[in-house]
């Protein structure tokens, strides 16, 4: 079951500079989105790194499990998503220590949501794996519904779940952007990730909150339908701009064909 990918990034209307960054690896079956924080050159700085030191350690750990690593603490070197949990560990490792090398970049940090593709079993069966770590979003459409993936690592959120805010109050909170959990914010850092069974015609959107502060799901799932990646990437990014653009717009869509 191969897959078919694309990525856009785009620095909105509002924002001088882009601190999002993108990953599309096909070869690696890696996919992901992070979404810098921490000032212009420090959230630029922190997507930038964490995403290629994800994409830098996944390889490493694809071509040789035994590997000397950067840190200890991987529970299963040949697990695909154990794999990925590392990177984003050593990924914020290297953004923290390189925040604390330069005055400049002093915390700075950044959202990953990540997707890493199992190889395809002799059944033509496949696994995907994700992680995510703060506000950057993944969605499943798959016969024609959308469906949201990622819990977001935020304030909102916690409030939310602890039922001092309503869900209608949740887009427009005043807090709403400042996350619970970052890459890099801290040398070590906890990441959710879940490994789901992949379908014909699946379709994943990876996206930074960029894209869902302006769009509603019924607007990404019609975009999606059955489109190609590329065209659905620039309508996306087109739509949210429309709405505002009022903050920078990554987006990555993965067609399972």
């Amino acid at each position: 079951m191969p897959v078919n990918a694309y990525g856009v990034s785009d620095v909105g209307k509002k924002r001088e500079r882009n601190e999002d960054s993108f990953l599309v690896a096909e070869e690696q079956g890696l996919f992901l989105v992070a979404d810098g924080m921490g000032g212009h050159l420090g959230g630029e700085c922190a997507s930038r790194l964490a995403t290629e030191t994800i994409q830098e350690v996944v390889k490493q750990l694809q071509e040789d499990p035994e590997s000397t690593l950067l840190m200890p603490g991987i529970v299963n070197r040949n697990h695909p998503g154990e794999q990925l949990r590392y990177a984003i560990r050593a990924a914020s490792k290297r953004v923290f220590d390189e925040s604390v090398l330069d005055v400049n970049l002093r915390g700075m940090g950044t959202t990953v949501v990540a997707l890493l593709f199992d190889k395809e079993q002799a059944d033509g069966s496949r696994q995907v794996h994700l992680a995510h770590v703060g506000d950057s979003r993944a969605y499943l459409v798959r016969d024609d519904t959308i469906r949201q993936l990622t819990t977001d690592h935020s304030l909102v959120t916690e409030q939310l779940k602890a039922g001092i805010i309503t869900p209608q109050e949740v887009k427009h909170h005043r807090l709403k952007n400042i996350i619970t959990r970052s890459v890099g914010f801290q040398s070590d850092v906890e990441c959710d990730v879940t490994a789901l069974s992949i379908e014909p015609g699946d379709t994943f959107l990876l996206c930074s909150d960029g894209l869902t502060n302006m769009l509603e799901d019924k607007d990404i799932l019609r975009l999606i339908a059955r489109n190609d990646p590329k065209f659905v990437c620039e309508r996306l990014i087109e739509l949210a701009n429309r709405r505002g653009g009022d903050d920078n717009i990554t987006v990555v869509v993965v067609s399972c064909v």
